[in-house]
């Protein structure tokens, strides 16, 4: 194993939690324990926490704070749009539109509706994985009640025309739900102008702990309750809240939003860098994703001729963390269904690697990386039967 200090390269599966955020928690856990729903000083104490904390949040998206519910995690509030949607726009009609390359946590909710009578209109992505808005306007019929497209892809970074999107639902008098995991704190977000009705969010990918979560639902929009018990959340959710992590979610949200526009210049350049280097150095590689509207921190490259797992074992035993694709789906052996979705063959999508950067990362790790990466897919390549065919094949043509 390496003895070079490791580099975290993983920030799109999940992210340490902010020296600041903890601070917060902290407070929380030893001085503010009390039950929100209590009516003394303790329970009354916890429950202004969440109210501010309902405040920051909303004010990070353009938001009103009763528009803004906490969830356990991005998953939850992708289920509960979808599903409370579905449920409570059933009698309208039972038409939902998504696209094929969304997060897992929107994918098996459509799948579960459709086993359930409803019919899920799977839209196509180009090369890039963009969504084109026409073909959300052709697909909209009169009994279509929910839109769901991501705002920015968690595997290859394209970020999405959501505001062109949401206009022609609005238009149309459709629900516009967005997963806004990877997009909160890379991107702007302002719901209004962007024309949403549901947006879900993720405390793990911007600083904050696992375990906590929002779901913006726009003033008027009725859905059904994913979660039936107390009167907790304006009895939108029941379960006794997580006052710590709630709070430590808007800490990091706040903090994130202030910073996004440094951030964002720090870590495309970083990006870029990345993305020049291995092009250039590396035959055979390919980049996935759009080369300019993508989130400002993921590098998404597929080497051909060898698997992605391999990559990243030997990359492991030097001192990187990295993926090949999503987190929640890393124990697949399955290529990815983003990739496949832009027209990679399996063999060539069996063989990607994702980096994304945070807030830890630095210029040199760029550099070493590169020259890493180069010696890595040379070695695989050098015991790979594909690659050895493919030299025989250039000799003789």
């Amino acid at each position: 194993m390496s003895d070079k200090k490791r580099v975290y390269l993983d920030y799109a599966a999940t992210t340490p939690v902010r020296s600041e955020v903890l601070e917060v928690m902290l407070d929380i856990y030893n001085n503010n324990f009390g039950n929100p729903s209590s009516f003394y000083q303790e329970g009354q104490k916890a429950a202004k926490i969440i109210d501010q904390s309902r405040e920051t949040v909303a004010g990070c998206i353009g938001a009103r704070p009763n528009e803004v519910y906490f969830t356990s995690c991005g998953t939850e509030s992708d289920n509960w749009a979808i599903k409370g949607a579905a449920i409570a726009q059933a009698q309208k009609g039972k038409h939902i539109i998504t696209s094929s390359i969304e997060h897992h946590a929107v994918i098996h909710p459509c799948e579960a509706l459709a086993r359930q009578g409803y019919e899920i209109t799977w839209l196509d992505v180009d090369q890039y994985g963009l969504v084109d808005p026409d073909d959300v306007r052709k697909a909209i019929r009169p009994d279509t009640i929910l839109v769901s497209i991501m705002m920015a892809n968690n595997e290859i970074g394209t970020v999405q025309p959501i505001a062109e999107i949401g206009k022609i639902c609005r238009e149309n008098k459709v629900l516009f739900h967005t997963d806004a995991v990877q997009a909160a704190g890379a991107l702007k977000i302002d719901v209004k102008e962007l024309n949403i009705d549901l947006l879900s969010l993720s405390g793990h990918k911007i600083y904050a702990p696992k375990g906590v979560g929002a779901l913006y639902v726009r003033g008027g929009v009725k859905i059904a309750n994913l979660l039936d018990g107390g009167a907790q959340e304006r009895t939108k959710r029941g379960g006794t809240e997580n006052v710590a992590g709630i709070a430590a979610f808007a800490k990091a949200f706040e903090l994130a939003v202030s910073e996004i526009d440094d951030n964002a210049r720090r870590l495309s350049s970083m990006r870029d860098r990345l993305i020049g280097q291995v092009m250039a150095e590396i035959p055979h590689a390919r980049l996935n994703g759009h080369k300019t509207s993508r989130l400002p921190n993921n590098v998404n490259i597929s080497f051909e001729f060898i698997e992605g797992e391999s990559i990243l074992l030997m990359l492991d035993l030097l001192g990187y963390s990295c993926s090949s694709g999503s987190a929640c789906t890393s124990g697949s052996l399955d290529p990815s269904h983003v990739l496949l979705a832009i027209g990679l063959p399996h063999e060539i999508a069996h063989g990607s690697l994702r980096v994304t950067f945070g807030k830890d990362s630095q210029e040199e790790d760029v550099d070493r990386l590169t020259a890493d990466l180069k010696n890595i897919v040379q070695r695989l390549r050098d015991m790979s039967p594909l690659y050895s065919d493919f030299l025989k094949a250039q000799k003789q043509a």
